[in-house]
């Protein structure tokens, strides 16, 4: 009986049937007033709470911004809903209508937290399910029938109880935990951006850092929830360390090389690196392998680990102004001036080279046909690629050549035919 019912009922007024749907539609009031609180709510402070979202983190792929009003609906309403549950002792019909109100709302803002990190549809629906009735009935009458019955479903393994109630509670935990991980990563990753005093590879190292200190944190407060003794898990220790010196040798080796990498900064994000037959820029450092994009547009995923032991050339790890060599042939009878002079030309007309270091022309060789020389020439923007400067110059020389009269000579042969026999002359 409620406190209202039994207040009527010491001074023998009538309690009943009518009190209780009385009782009810006050009820009823009263939420349809927390939900209509909750819908104010997130119409005036949900495009606030999104617009400062959106600036602290611009990464939008959690998907929290686009849902952020009805979630700050569904908080308003829970949070409304439970003062008016735990405001007064309600009778049975009126706590019936509070809990299916509550656990509506606590269902909603599950939904839309958890597809906003980007759970399954699915398992959202069956968190948000779990929760709704875990809700009602803590409203009418308390969890204890609910969890003794999910208990006594299960078999036990020495002094370990393997239940329905203990793999309910351990989805809640995992999913619960996931969400929170995949928000605290996102805002992380977004703090350690900003960050000034930080380089890329700085910056990189950090969120890798952190990344993995929330997992281990959300790990053993995960333990903890669940009530999960730690000395159970030693008898695996052995086993573990077996896995690791074996089967993950090479996930554990690539994992530590790309933490080195990431702190000597030999190798950062948008360096252009020669790796055996990989050219290209690098566009992340992932825990297992660097991603290097070519000029190609194919993504080489090279492991750590091979960015450790073997010779890379790294374009731009000190500088990255890089030389390009173009080599050309004159013939014998040019005017070596002023072919020089054109090489020059060509180079320095041509868009992406510095004109400070400036182009150079070395003449190189003599050799069997052409007088060999070499257009030096700087460019500061490696990962765009280096044929299309050579393409560019050599096309502009071949037009300067074609002006001036200068020809590019070609390997001749001269056949002799003496006495019936051929002679070859080079």
């Amino acid at each position: 009986m409620s406190e209202a019912a039994a207040w009527l009922a010491a001074r023998g007024l009538p309690v009943g049937d009518g009190w209780q749907l009385a009782e009810g539609g006050i009820a009823l009031g009263f939420v349809l007033l927390a939900l209509a609180f909750g819908w104010f709510a997130g119409r005036w402070a949900g495009p606030h709470l999104t617009a400062l979202w959106r600036e602290r983190v611009p990464d939008h792929a959690v998907g929290l911004a686009t849902r952020m009003c009805d979630i700050v609906r569904h908080l308003v309403a829970v949070l409304a809903l439970a003062v008016v549950a735990q405001g007064r002792d309600w009778g049975a019909l009126a706590d019936i209508v509070v809990g299916v109100a509550l656990g509506a709302a606590v269902a909603r803002l599950a939904m839309q937290l958890l597809r906003g990190v980007n759970l399954a549809r699915w398992l959202a629906w069956a968190v948000a399910a779990i929760l709704f009735v875990a809700v009602l009935s803590g409203s009418v009458g308390g969890l204890e029938p609910i969890t003794t019955t999910l208990d006594a479903i299960g078999f036990s393994i020495g002094r370990r109880r393997l239940s329905l109630l203990a793999l309910v509670s351990t989805l809640l935990t995992a999913v619960v935990l996931y969400a929170v991980v995949r928000i605290a990563n996102k805002l992380v990753e977004h703090g350690v951006g900003q960050a000034k005093s930080l380089d890329p590879a700085q910056k990189l190292l950090a969120q890798k850092l952190a990344s993995i200190a929330v997992v281990i944190t959300a790990f053993f407060f995960g333990i903890d929830l669940l009530g999960i003794d730690l000395t159970t898990f030693a008898i695996f220790s052995g086993g573990l360390g077996l896995a690791v010196g074996f089967g993950l040798q090479k996930t554990v080796g690539n994992l530590i090389a790309g933490i080195i990498l990431l702190m000597d900064r030999s190798i950062k994000p948008g360096d252009v690196i020669v790796v055996g037959d990989s050219f290209g820029w690098v566009n992340k450092i992932g825990v297992r392998a660097v991603s290097v994009i070519t000029r190609d547009g194919k993504e080489h995923l090279i492991p750590n680990e091979n960015l450790m032991t073997q010779e890379v050339e790294n374009w731009s790890f000190s500088d990255r102004n890089v030389r390009v060599r173009i080599p050309v042939g004159v013939g014998y009878e040019t005017d070596l001036r002023l072919a020089q002079k054109l090489m020059l030309q060509a180079a320095t007309e041509s868009p992406r080279v510095l004109r400070s270091p400036a182009a150079n022309v070395w003449l190189i060789s003599y050799g069997e046909y052409a007088v060999e020389h070499e257009i030096l020439a700087w460019i500061s923007d490696p990962e765009q690629g280096v044929g299309n400067v050579r393409s560019d110059v050599l096309n502009r020389l071949w037009d300067l050549f074609k002006e001036n009269g200068i020809e590019i000579p070609v390997p001749r042969r001269e056949l002799l035919f003496r006495d019936g026999l051929k002679v070859t002359k080079g």
